[in-house]
């Protein structure tokens, strides 16, 4: 099941160290079959406040995007980001085809209490 490195990262200001990981993080998800899906977009926000930017990973799986996360390749040029931005990044599943939201919501409708 595809799964995603999701980054809600910071405005920051330019620096050669986020230029030399920008330049390198692709070589070290293509291993693990990550790729770009959202990057450098500007977003829209509908709800709530969203400050920063958004960037979206996607891989073949939640054991890949781990892989990748915990490779040495990674974490070699990891501290080049977070030295100068800070963000919240979270790795999450997707949802296997066809699901239904209804069956969760069903699932909750049970456990509600009765009064």
């Amino acid at each position: 099941m595809t799964a995603y490195a999701i980054a809600h990262l910071r405005e920051a200001a330019p620096h050669a160290d986020l230029v030399a990981y920008m330049e390198r993080i692709t070589g070290t998800m293509a291993p693990y079959g990550g790729r770009f899906l959202v990057h450098g977009a500007q977003h829209e926000v509908k709800e709530g406040h969203w400050p920063g930017h958004v960037v979206v990973i996607g891989f073949p799986s939640l054991a890949e995007a781990r892989a990748w996360w915990d490779s040495p390749a990674y974490q070699e040029i990891a501290p080049l980001r977070s030295r100068h931005i800070e963000g919240d990044i979270v790795l999450v599943p997707g949802v296997a085809e066809g699901y239904d939201p209804s069956a969760t919501a069903r699932a909750m409708r049970e456990a509600l209490p009765t009064s």
